[in-house]
């Protein structure tokens, strides 16, 4: 257990708790029932609940849906028998407002559990604090912070959402061991193997958008979808909204984006100060741009215009969407995670615009050398002092490739 100096604070009685050996299995069972949920229970977080009485489980559950029951009101409707003098696990503190869903908080005392052990602290102003609070007025033991670190790191994405509002943006590339993501001809299927490529669509599936820049489009063509079989997702594969920064709409009415459009939704964001700010819905003046406008909406596309990037400064806009705005937008939208699949530019764009919060850099024992892109182009920075830091979180073998997992600092 990892005792917090604000427990005191917040009335958590730190000293008067007791754990045992018991607590971190059960807890580890909540957080591998929490890690089912993933890709299904967006904007919610993934959370796992164990009831345990007299030593054994009678009942355990986890958030299998957003609009569906919370971890513990499933674990709860899974009692074998009464849940009274029992403890539960969960992994974050139990809601204790009226949502989509009763308060968690009432089915626990409902059902007479006396003890209740909470891993990771909901940032929601919704609960924060007051689930465990409500649960402690009504005479049960709380125990907070257990196994909080396991637990935070089920549900960075969420954290970030519910606390800014804007979508955890994961920067996903594939390169050689000397840096390269394409040939000199530009070829690049396929730089890594068929395990580092199952484990992409595992994370597409994880996450609720998926971005990439016209460039890329226009150059490989990317259906942008998540395909994996009943062995890896026996629930099946939940689909990435597929976002398309696309200034001057350039696409394809061929691409695969397009004809696919009407299976997998699909947003087009594009910079064009002629056109109306926000998705498209009215006339567009310009009669070539009104066609192009009509023509992706018939397909089932969505087209959204933003403001270029730097418009209004004295420099004008550099014709490029600007992202932090792309990304209150589809916060606003309720679009909470996003795996940036672009190129170089749009991932130097990315990097300088501050939006990526994680790098999975996939690295083949292979080298092409010369003069081939690189995952993130753009001008470059001056001096090593001015790099983009970062902090290696995790390293993965996949074959013969290896993913390394890094935060980006700041």
């Amino acid at each position: 257990m990892r005792p917090d100096p604000a427990d005191r604070a917040n009335g958590g009685n730190t000293k008067d708790q007791t754990v045992n050996t018991e607590d971190r299995t059960y807890m580890l069972r909540a957080i591998e029932l929490a890690k089912a949920g993933q890709g299904w229970c967006h904007p919610n977080p993934m959370v796992g609940a164990v009831i345990v009485k007299d030593g054994k489980i009678i009942g355990e559950g986890y958030h299998q849906k957003c609009g569906e029951l919370h971890a513990e009101r499933n674990a709860i409707a899974s009692l074998r028998e009464p849940a009274d003098g029992a403890t539960i696990y969960v992994t974050l503190e139990p809601c204790c407002h009226y949502g989509k869903t009763p308060p968690c908080t009432e089915a626990i005392m409902e059902n007479r559990i006396s003890r209740v052990v909470i891993g990771s602290r909901d940032p929601n102003p919704l609960v924060a604090g007051k689930g465990a609070k409500i649960l402690r007025e009504a005479g049960i033991e709380v125990i907070e912070d257990f196994m909080r670190e396991e637990c935070d790191a089920i549900n960075p994405v969420f954290f970030h959402y519910i606390t800014s509002r804007t979508p955890y943006v994961i920067m996903k590339y594939a390169m050689t061991a000397d840096g390269k993501i394409a040939t000199r001809t530009g070829e690049s299927k396929w730089i890594t193997g068929e395990e580092s490529r199952r484990e992409v669509h595992r994370i597409r599936h994880a996450c609720m958008g998926i971005m990439a820049g016209i460039g890329t489009v226009l150059a490989d063509d990317p259906l942008l979808n998540c395909r994996l079989d009943e062995e890896d997702l026996p629930l099946g594969a939940c689909q990435p909204i597929r976002i398309i920064c696309d200034s001057h709409l350039r696409i394809p009415l061929d691409s695969q984006i397009c004809r696919t459009a009407d299976r997998y939704e699909t947003i087009l964001v594009c910079a064009d100060p002629s056109m109306p700010a926000g998705e498209i819905s009215k006339a567009v003046p310009d009669p070539q741009m009104a066609d192009r406008v009509r023509a992706l909406q018939d397909l089932g596309i969505t087209v959204l215009n933003l403001p270029e990037q730097g418009a209004g400064l004295p420099d004008q806009g550099t014709g490029r969407v600007d992202l932090p705005q792309l990304m209150t937008e589809l916060g606003a939208r309720g679009i909470d995670s996003i795996l940036l699949e672009g190129g170089g530019d749009l991932n130097d764009s990315a990097l300088r615009a501050g939006i990526v919060s994680e790098i999975r850099a996939f690295i083949a024992p292979k080298i092409f050398g010369g003069a081939a892109r690189s995952p993130v182009q753009g001008m470059g920075v001056e001096h090593p002092s001015e790099a983009i830091p970062m902090e290696l979180m995790e390293m993965e073998h996949f074959g013969d490739d290896i993913m390394l997992r890094f935060r980006v600092r700041g």
